[in-house]
């Protein structure tokens, strides 16, 4: 059934052809999804609105379950083949609901693109005690996908995406205390070990589902300027990281290395429709490629968008996979087993 990625074994671009500046329209040109049916969570805002839209332009039915769904209402307007339904990735029920609403329609799920996402929000607990970013970013769509199994079989030739982040690098996976229920909150921390989470899911996701023709992988959009994701974060921390000045207005020569929303969500849509990807799984992408392995050896400036690349084998460690998964079990109450 082909190599895995544990430890970063197939971490390396195979020549897409297409690179930072690379649009979701530029990747998706002449791939046609008729017939096919998408969900993208959070597919109503920023890179995930593109996402939506650039799957339905294609031909794709594409589902958009929000937890605001006047918002979701409001800017999904005006595209075709999109159907919108509630879910709330911080409700187990809610999660629960939405997915036993779409198994029960027998429809196939083609593409399953687990994009939502917080960032940088403080300290914030669902009824379960768990920390947001942690359920949000990674139990939330740990669930959602484990409920949607059925259907991922179903089509015969699925794929599951994990927007992850750049961010994955702050943190490996606390696995003595995920919650933070022992040390002191870091907000930044947090996130990072949620996107780690993402990978780590998605490298194992893809060894147990491909024998059921089912492949995953996880992604670092790029910096993208114009989403929701940092729509909490006091303006201290930009300014600290030299992108605005002291008015909390970006400063225009930072603004122009950031990539747009278009650009933003092209690595997602190649990671869900490049037939390059036919027989590789369980990798980590950026600029519409597989991203390269970082040992160490890439020197990353934060002011330097573009440098902000590669992945940590932290996050595609087979031992943290398996572990992983064997604790977003326990944290759910979800059996999870592929067959």
């Amino acid at each position: 059934m082909g190599q895995s990625n544990y430890k970063g074994a197939l971490q390396k671009p195979i020549g897409s052809g297409f690179n930072a500046v690379s649009t979701a329209n530029d990747v998706i040109s002449g791939i046609d999804l008729t017939g096919k049916i998408a969900i993208v969570t959070g597919g109503y805002a920023g890179i995930g609105l593109e996402t939506t839209r650039t799957f339905a332009q294609a031909g794709a039915k594409v589902i958009v379950p929000a937890r605001d769904a006047s918002k979701a209402k409001k800017n999904l307007e005006g595209i075709a083949n999109v159907e919108l339904e509630t879910m709330d990735l911080m409700n187990p029920e809610s999660i629960d609901a939405f997915a036993a609403r779409f198994v029960e329609s027998g429809r196939p799920l083609h593409l399953l693109v687990n994009n939502a996402g917080i960032m940088w929000v403080p300290l914030r607990r669902d009824s379960r005690g768990y920390e947001s970013q942690l359920a949000t970013n990674h139990l939330g769509h740990f669930q959602l996908t484990a409920r949607l199994w059925t259907a991922l079989k179903r089509a015969n030739g699925a794929r599951v995406i994990n927007v992850s982040s750049f961010g994955h690098q702050i943190s490996p996976f606390n696995f003595d205390d995920p919650n933070f229920d022992g040390r002191d909150y870091e907000t930044l921390a947090a996130y990072g070990q949620s996107k780690t989470a993402n990978n780590l899911f998605a490298v194992e996701f893809d060894i147990r589902g491909k024998e059921f023709n089912v492949r995953s992988y996880s992604l670092h959009p790029g910096s993208v300027h114009g989403t929701d994701l940092g729509r909490e974060a006091p303006i201290e921390l930009f300014q600290q990281m030299g992108s605005h000045d002291a008015d909390g207005k970006i400063f225009p020569e930072f603004a122009e290395k950031l990539k747009t929303n278009p650009q933003g969500a092209a690595t997602t849509v190649w990671c869900a429709t490049s037939p390059l990807l036919k027989d590789i799984g369980g990798v980590y992408c950026e600029d519409a490629d597989v991203a390269v392995l970082d040992n160490g050896d890439i020197k990353h400036v934060f002011d330097e968008p573009s440098s902000l690349c590669g992945v940590q084998p932290y996050s595609l460690d087979e031992t943290g996979a398996k572990k992983l998964w064997k604790l977003s079990e326990d944290m759910t109450g979800i059996t999870f087993s592929v067959g």
